[in-house]
């Protein structure tokens, strides 16, 4: 068996050109979505993630502001500037670039967005509202993974799912969504006594970890959705996910390439999620 490849920038072009669509409806109406994106200090990966993110939005018809600061930059000086774009009727989306320099706290800063701008999805009234079934804005990685069980016609209700990972930006919603698409689920993560056990069982598997190669062909049982959220580099500096690619490949039915898979969903979600916002917005105007 050759797993199926879940093809990620295949499915963001389709996406995109919806938003496109949905976007140029409400610029017509004197709406037009817009994005800002605040970046504190010079982390390089942070710095491809937001030009990616600018770029995604210039070419799908959303505005957007990219908003640069030193890592000195203090805490203070960060919410007033959050609290004005808070109330500016052209910003639809509030996105703060994580990881943020170590005196700034960045629970702080997430809660200081406004809710019904807060297109991460990681206010915890947004998480609140995940977690009763409610979801406003669904955190981008994990929504972009729902998106691609549903263009694959992978079934969830009544499947076995393990996420191995449990942080605020991937595990944890990841697991609620599953859990509300009527999939039975297990959170795995460091603590886990066996992973191999839970994997071995599992019709899906979402790998959040940051550890490359943490799962292998003879944790997965074959035929099994193996989804790969991990972005690691291999001794030759290549990208690289949490999945052993080659192995499972051989098990599993379907597979996340790592790069092309999860990562263009990402960016995708969120541009989904600020269409969402600034079409809401419009039906309050």
């Amino acid at each position: 068996m050759t797993a199926q490849l879940i093809d990620g920038n295949a499915l963001s072009k389709t996406l995109r050109a919806e938003v496109a669509t949905r976007a140029a409806t409400l610029a017509a109406r004197g709406h037009q979505p817009g994005l800002a994106v605040v970046l504190v200090g010079d982390n390089p990966a942070s710095e491809v993630y937001v030009r990616n993110k600018i770029k995604a939005c210039a070419d799908n018809g959303l505005a957007s502001t990219c908003e640069r600061y030193p890592a000195t930059l203090t805490q203070t000086a960060l919410l007033a500037r959050i609290e004005a774009l808070n109330q500016d009727p052209k910003i639809h989306g509030i996105l703060v670039q994580l990881p943020l320099p170590a005196h700034i706290d960045s629970h702080k800063v997430i809660e200081a967005i406004a809710a019904e701008k807060d297109v991460d999805g990681f206010h915890v009234a947004n998480a609140g509202a995940l977690m009763t079934g409610r979801p406003l804005f669904r955190p981008c990685t994990p929504y972009g993974v729902m998106k691609m069980f549903e263009a694959y016609g992978i079934e969830l209700a009544g499947a076995h799912a393990v996420v191995i990972g449990r942080s605020n930006i991937v595990g944890k919603p990841m697991a609620l969504m599953l859990l509300d698409a009527g999939a039975t689920v297990t959170v795995c993560h460091s603590k886990t006594r066996d992973l191999a056990a839970h994997t071995r069982t599992a019709d899906i598997v979402v790998a959040a970890t940051g550890k490359r190669n943490l799962l292998t062909a003879e944790m997965v049982k074959p035929g099994a959705a193996v989804i790969d959220v991990g972005m690691n580099r291999d001794e030759a500096g290549k990208l690289c996910g949490d999945v052993d690619f080659a192995g499972v490949s051989s098990v599993a039915g379907y597979l996340t390439p790592v790069p092309g898979g999860v990562g263009p969903m990402t960016i995708t979600m969120l541009l989904v999620n600020t269409l969402e916002a600034a079409e809401r917005a419009a039906a309050h105007a």
